[in-house]
């Protein structure tokens, strides 16, 4: 399978400019996203999102979104035929509605935390973005291993190698997406960690991406475990493993120059 490694969503986030880094990936079945970032309803209309925004600073740059870029690559729209989703935040879904007849695979667990979320998380889910009624398809990944995580699922129904890796924490339901692009898996980690820092050990993480990575954890102690997980991973330094986060660009731009 080809992966491409797309920037769907700058941000000028508080202590560092952040991405949104998405995968479309190419399958015998049609393609697939990981992830859509911002979509082309949040560019029209930034209240989408809600007071995020202010926080976030998004650029909302219609050029940056996925339909805009699968367009570019010579697909059409109605070519993307899944959409895995690591979580339901209004930066990894916000182009659900760009992809109208794609079927969405996420956690039960991420559909049941977004559509009746506890007090201090209704800030981050915005019905808005699934109003559109999109074909959810929920994944219950509890099935065999992968690579030291206990529950992961492989999504036969979308194309071998795609495999979902339950990881709670950030979010009740958040998943990262493991995908095999032929040469070496590629583990989208999601917002599993922010900064390459989290796993690398190297340089200092940006203390307002530890404060808001803090904040905003559905279960902060989890968070503190899948730190310890994926650094664990990393520091194996598989040569067929490529780890990449949602919002770092130092792995996106290291992804997209093939540095890794």
């Amino acid at each position: 399978m080809r992966v491409h490694h797309l920037n769907c969503g700058t941000m000028n986030a508080p202590g560092a400019d952040v991405v949104c880094h998405v995968l479309l990936v190419e399958t015998d079945g049609g393609l697939v996203l990981v992830d859509t970032g911002f979509g082309l309803r949040d560019c029209a209309d930034p209240r989408r999102i809600g007071p995020v925004r202010h926080l976030l600073r998004p650029r909302f740059d219609a050029a940056e979104t996925a339909a805009r870029q699968v367009e570019g690559l010579g697909f059409r729209i109605d070519d993307v035929r899944h959409v895995v989703t690591t979580h339901f935040d209004v930066d990894h879904i916000g182009g659900l509605a760009d992809f109208p007849d794609a079927r969405i695979h996420v956690t039960a667990a991420e559909v049941r935390g977004a559509q009746h979320p506890i007090r201090r998380e209704r800030f981050r889910f915005r019905p808005e973005q699934w109003a559109h009624g999109p074909h959810l398809v929920t994944h219950e990944p509890d099935g065999e291993a992968w690579r030291g995580f206990a529950a992961a699922k492989e999504l036969d129904e979308i194309a071998p190698g795609i495999v979902l890796v339950s990881l709670p924490g950030h979010s009740a339901g958040h998943a990262c997406v493991a995908v095999d692009a032929g040469d070496r898996w590629i583990l989208h980690a999601g917002d599993a960690f922010y900064y390459r820092g989290t796993i690398d050990g190297v340089g200092t993480i940006p203390r307002g991406m530890r404060v808001s990575e803090s904040l905003i954890a559905w279960d902060a102690r989890r968070v503190r475990d899948n730190h310890a997980r994926l650094a664990e991973l990393y520091a194996r330094r598989d040569p067929d493993l490529l780890i990449v986060s949602a919002h770092d660009p130092t792995l996106l731009a290291e992804a997209l120059h093939g540095k890794r």
